[in-house]
């Protein structure tokens, strides 16, 4: 059997028929609508308009959210949504499902803890394809230390006065609206709220990041909020008790971040096998040489690795039973197995993989911002040790 992205994929039992049907189903429009477009997209930096309602009519927008919304989640479970991120991951070009994908940070938010006019209001729109919400979390001088924001909202009657700014905001110049923590209260993370700012409002502005070093295709902004009245029913979940909410978007964005990048790796191990069997060295076929073929099998044995600790990690969610501290040290294996599988690659390649138009050239320059978005390597091993009571 060719060792391709497929078969290089170790069993799940969790996987049902209705998993490879919709694994099918969601490959067919894949090829079909991004892969052909896919470089040329990631050169233009940017992804038409016209690619999220049709993602939405295949299912994909709408996997796994209430149905009164627009939605798909009647037998829909974690596995449905590992088999989009893997599928996704295929493309090779991390920008799209990234900017693609983006309402599965900014939404959960609204639909989990925001009220029932929020959801009617934001849901139906996004999920279609026809609206755009994004996740503002991150500021230039905070990072990762999400406790530590410093923009503000001030009660002012029926209103919050909001000042400050958000940074390397994905989604941020194409959303309606945005998912945003904000500081209502005291210092630390028990002053910190959630409140939906819609990009219309007067006082908000944006600027484009796109001298990127990967990630070319996502849309990244900086935003600002220049006393920007936000309605008080906009707030999302209870006021000061937002860092509840931020902790718990976390986990299911590692968890898709998780699989994302035990699947790139997997693209890169594809595309490694694949030319060693065809470039010749020395009078012989580059798999032949036992360098090449300790490479192949030692990204093998980390993929492997990888998959185990995301299967692991997705039953003991189904089960009930996740660890936040579990998952934490899933998105560091999985971005150190993505960055060794990424660099083998790279040297397996060698001169052509070094050549814009190979997915590999495209996925080793986007190593670093998956070890550093949802949180960097170093915060998540700490995030871990306190998990464990270190």
């Amino acid at each position: 059997m060719a060792l391709d992205f497929d078969s290089a994929r170790l069993p799940n039992p969790n996987l049902r028929e209705e998993h490879h049907e919709w694994r099918t189903q969601l490959r067919k429009f894949i090829d079909a609508e991004i892969m052909p477009h896919a470089d040329a997209w990631d050169e233009d930096c940017h992804i038409p308009l016209e690619l999220w309602p049709k993602a939405a009519a295949v299912g994909l927008l709408g996997l796994g959210y209430p149905e009164e919304f627009g939605g798909t989640s009647e037998g829909i479970d974690c596995w449905h949504m590992w088999v989009a991120n893997e599928e996704l991951a295929r493309i090779g070009a991390g920008g799209i499902p990234a900017s693609l994908m983006v309402h599965g940070i900014g939404l959960p938010p609204v639909i989990n803890w925001g009220s029932q006019a929020l959801k009617e209001m934001v849901a139906p729109p996004v999920l279609a394809g026809i609206r755009h919400i994004a996740l503002g979390i991150t500021e230039s001088g905070g990072g990762s230390d999400v406790a530590q924001l410093s923009t503000t909202a001030v009660r002012d009657g029926d209103h919050y006065i909001v000042n400050g700014s958000k940074t390397f905001i994905t989604g941020g110049m194409r959303a309606n609206w945005v998912s945003t923590a904000v500081r209502t209260g005291g210092e630390g993370a028990g002053g910190v709220s959630m409140l939906l700012i819609p990009t219309d409002a007067e006082g908000f502005s944006r600027t484009q990041l796109d001298r990127k070093q990967g990630w070319w295709a996502s849309d990244t902004a900086t935003l600002y909020f220049d006393n920007v009245r936000v309605p008080a029913t906009n707030l999302i979940g209870e006021e000061n008790k937002g860092f509840l909410v931020i902790m718990t978007n976390f986990n299911s964005e590692r968890m898709a971040m998780a699989v994302g990048m035990e699947a790139l790796g997997r693209v890169c191990l594809e595309e490694a096998v694949s030319w060693a069997r065809e470039r010749r060295t020395f009078g012989k076929r580059l798999a032949d040489h036992q360098v090449i073929r300790h490479k192949i099998a030692q990204m093998k044995q980390k993929l492997n690795a990888t998959q185990a600790y995301i299967r692991i990690c997705f039953e003991a969610i189904e089960a009930g039973t996740a660890n936040p501290g579990d998952i934490a040290m899933l998105k560091v294996q999985a971005s150190e197995t993505m960055e060794f599988c990424a660099r083998e690659a790279m040297q397996i390649l060698g001169g052509i993989g070094y050549m814009r138009g190979s997915r590999v050239e495209r996925i080793y320059p986007e190593v670093r911002v998956n070890a550093i978005g949802g949180g960097s390597e170093e915060i998540m091993r700490d995030l871990a040790a306190r998990q464990y009571g270190v």
